[in-house]
């Protein structure tokens, strides 16, 4: 047995030794930083293997980082990120994330269609920045945008939330006769780079939307008394040249109650409002009193509102409004190769910011759905690609825009922007929108495709 008592005497006698434990307490970090720093170290990696054409700079408050090679020509495109959301918002969102980040003032860039010709050069490794979430979300809106984005109900709230804004606004863009779509460059023009080269010249834009408006009119092969149904009024453009230079009456179909009362003013100011009638009405509620009553029907970029699960039953209204014999219909769109297209579309900065629930078709999904909804009674007569036109179309609608909107005068149709920060945003988003749509069309990511159908049997012109 141990012997003890000697130690027990020395610790009775003796002050007891007190000893400082390590404190337990330690700094937690703030979830925002772990989570920024964590985007910022993954979109960087990523990048370092996504650049292999052209050459990207990032600088923010921890450095400056390279990617890519430098050669002549290539796109050079540099960001500085001034807020670090910027990180997380490309993590999560890809290019939906950036258009925010852009907008909001998170990042500056050097050159904004460089970073749109950037990212499309380097499409297949880009495609790694999408995480589990943003696939998850992805695919959860591409459903809803396929099954419920252009139900009746949601066709008038797309309408309202893409054209009832500010008429204003849009004067200060278009050309004259305020066509919202691709316009045609002929050499008088300088044709699709004339502007690059020369420079843009008064009055080029309103000559290419009138040679749009009249090639589409000349396919549609209408002659004087004809009746032409369009879907998609926008502000009357197409309807006044078809009753001013070709002689015919038109009906057309709009969503839009500030598109409709424009149109009117703008048609009675040309005197054509007994030959021209503005319907506020969704296609597919077109009346008993239209079937079989038209030579022609035209619609000029209304198609990506319609979604492919309609695609069948716009034609077969088309069908049902045309007359059986000697009829044609000409339709145009932006549209996606036939490698991208998907029925099912999830949003993206055009669907969230621009236009909600849109879906873009392809040519090849419109020859189809126009064949079974005629049930066989349309012949395809012709297909177009105008992509190469829209870069320059687009082009000029952002010189216009720059050149014409005021904040002071555009606040009485948009209060907020009285804000200067909230004016800000809000012309980034169609410096944005110009831009991405501008390098879409040019890189053929995205195309325009016109179409033409003419009834079987229907003789072509004179020929023997």
């Amino acid at each position: 047995m141990l012997n003890t008592a000697p130690s027990t005497a020395v610790a009775l006698s003796s002050a007891p030794k007190l000893y400082r434990l390590p404190s337990l307490s330690m700094v937690v970090p703030n979830p925002r930083s772990v989570l920024v720093g964590y985007s910022r170290a993954s979109v960087l990696a990523i990048m370092d293997k996504a650049i292999v054409r052209g050459y990207l700079t990032i600088s923010d408050s921890e450095g400056v980082s390279h990617f890519g090679t430098r050669t002549k020509g290539c796109s050079e495109v540099h960001l500085k990120v001034t807020r670090d959301d910027f990180w997380t918002r490309i993590l999560l969102s890809q290019d939906l994330g950036f258009s925010e980040a852009y907008m909001m003032g998170d990042v500056q860039v050097n050159n904004l269609k460089a970073v749109f010709d950037l990212w499309l050069d380097n499409e297949a490794g880009m495609g790694n920045l999408s995480s589990t979430a943003n696939r998850i979300a992805s695919a959860i809106s591409g459903l809803s945008n396929a099954f419920l984005g252009q139900t009746r109900w949601k066709a008038r709230l797309n309408a309202i939330a893409s054209y009832d804004q500010s008429n204003e606004l849009f004067k200060a863009f278009l050309s004259k006769e305020m066509m919202y779509s691709c316009a045609l460059w002929t050499d008088a023009e300088g044709g699709v780079r004339g502007d690059l080269v020369t420079g843009p010249t008064p009055g080029d834009l309103e000559t290419a939307q009138l040679c749009k408006i009249r090639h589409v009119l000349t396919a549609a092969r209408v002659k004087p008394g004809d009746r032409i149904l369009e879907f998609g009024s926008g502000w009357g453009g197409l309807a006044i040249e078809a009753a001013r230079t070709f002689g015919c009456e038109v009906d057309t179909l709009t969503l839009s109650k500030e598109q409709k009362a424009l149109a009117e003013e703008r048609i009675k100011e040309a005197g054509f409002q007994d030959r021209i009638r503005v319907h506020l009405m969704d296609y597919r509620d077109i009346p008993p009193s239209f079937e079989k009553a038209f030579d022609a029907f035209v619609s000029i970029e209304m198609l990506e509102h319609v979604g492919s699960q309609h695609y069948h039953t716009y034609f077969k209204l088309v069908d049902y409004a045309l007359k059986s014999r000697d009829a044609t219909a000409v339709v145009s769109a932006s549209t996606f190769p036939e490698s991208r297209y998907s029925r099912y579309q999830p949003e993206d900065f055009m669907r969230k910011y621009m236009w909600p629930n849109s879906c873009l078709p392809s040519a090849s999904a419109l020859i189809a759905a126009a064949n079974s909804g005629s049930e066989g009674r349309f012949t395809l007569e012709g297909v177009e690609n105008h992509a190469a036109h829209y870069p320059r179309t687009l082009r000029e609608w952002g010189r216009r825009l720059e050149a014409n909107v005021r904040q002071e005068s555009i606040i009485k149709d948009y209060p907020a922007l009285a804000d200067a920060a909230e004016y800000e945003v809000f012309k980034r988003k169609w410096q944005y929108l110009f831009a991405y749509a501008g390098a879409g069309f040019a890189k053929g990511y995205i195309t325009c495709h016109m179409l033409t159908f003419t009834r079987p049997n229907d003789c072509p012109p004179s020929c023997d």
